[in-house]
Parts: structure tokens; sequence; C-alpha cells
């Protein structure tokens, strides 16, 4: 997601500590007691500006969730989102998704969400993709045996090549869904990305695999 620089975003960030984590590096292995209980934690690599993390927190308060987002801007937007909705269950990182575990141990993230990640079209930019082998293999770190990985997306070509991947790399398959907001599941929170493409009568696809 790419917007237009927000004029104070920086500042906004370093003054909300209770929700925004400055200093993730300290984070890896505390995450429990930054939370103060010892709820699962899930997070969502590539949060936009929040509306996915926020809602789901809202929904579900016994489990701890994480937005991370590398744009500065974008991660401002969505910590207006989680103001707004005071939810407690919700912290924020300014960080690569590619680097995930310098800010987590082994095993301690419960579940994993990409919703509308870039699709990288271009081969030469494969790597970039977030379903990218080097990618997993650090997701399988931080999450535990069988851990979960759900993935949402408008893209057709990015969702072809994300189960491909997800196979390829020893994943397995729960459930795909080839025209979510036309089947029976139950519980879909929407991220912006989404309400804006289905309103367009695009279809979403989705896909839960896990290790």
């Amino acid at each position: 997601m790419r917007v237009r620089k927000r004029k104070g975003a920086e500042e906004h960030l370093a003054n909300n500590p209770d929700y925004v984590i400055l200093n993730p590096e300290e984070a890896k292995g505390h995450w429990h007691e930054i939370f103060g209980n010892d709820h699962p934690i899930h997070i969502e690599v590539g949060s936009g500006k929040g509306g996915f993390i926020t809602g789901m927190a809202l929904k579900n308060p016994q489990i701890n969730y994480i937005g991370i987002d590398i744009q500065l801007s974008v991660l401002s937007y969505a910590l207006d989102k989680v103001l707004d909705a005071q939810a407690p269950n919700v912290k924020l990182l300014r960080v690569d998704g590619s680097s995930l575990t310098n800010y987590f141990e082994d095993g301690e993230v419960a579940m994993l969400y990409l919703n509308f990640s870039d699709p990288w079209p271009k081969t030469k930019h494969e790597k970039r993709r977030l379903t990218y082998k080097e990618f997993l293999e650090n997701y399988k770190r931080i999450l535990p045996a069988h851990g979960e990985i759900h993935f949402k997306t408008d893209n057709r070509g990015l969702f072809e090549y994300s189960l491909a991947s997800f196979s390829q790399n020893g994943m397995t398959l729960k459930q795909v869904w080839l025209d979510l907001h036309a089947s029976d599941f139950e519980g879909n929170v929407m991220t912006e990305y989404e309400a804006k493409f289905s309103s367009k009568g695009q279809v979403i696809y989705r896909v839960e695999a896990k290790f």
C-alpha cells in the first residue's frame, strides 16, 4: 500500500509507546510480558492502515495481535484505528517483514496473516513476494510446529504462485477459497483493500496453509 507522506507520522508513533514498540529487537522472547498475559500471538505482515488487525483484535480479545508494516505513514494510520478502538491486545511494529526472526523467538508466534501483499508480478522480483521460499523459511522459525499462515489476495497470479510455493516448501493446504465472499466462510474481517476491491466485483482468494 502506497500512501502520501503524512506530516507528523514519526512523532505520532513515538508518542504512543503503549501501542507502538519502538525497540522491537528488545521485545524478542518477551512478547507475553509486553502484553501482560499468556494469550496466543498472531501477527499480520503488511498490516496497511490497520483495518484487519484492529477488527480481529476487537473480535478476539483472547488473542494478542501485532501489526507489522515498514511504511511510516501507513503505520501511523493504523495507529489511528487502534487508538480509536482502544484495543489493548494490539501492538504495532515498523519493521521489514523479511527480518522477523530479529523480533520473535522460534515458535513465539501462534499464527501469521498475509493480506493483499504486493504481487511483484515481474519474475525478476520473485524474491520480494511475501510467499517466496525464503520468507516461508523465516515464518516457519517463528511459528510453532504445524503453525498456520492465512493468506488473502485479489491477485490471481499471486494466489496461484503462493499455492505452489506453500506446497513446494513443505506446507499443507488446509482449505482454499476461490471466491471468498461467495462462500459460506464466517467471521471474515476485511482489510481496506478488500472492501475496495470487492465493492468493484473483484474476486477475493483465500487459503489456510500449515507447516
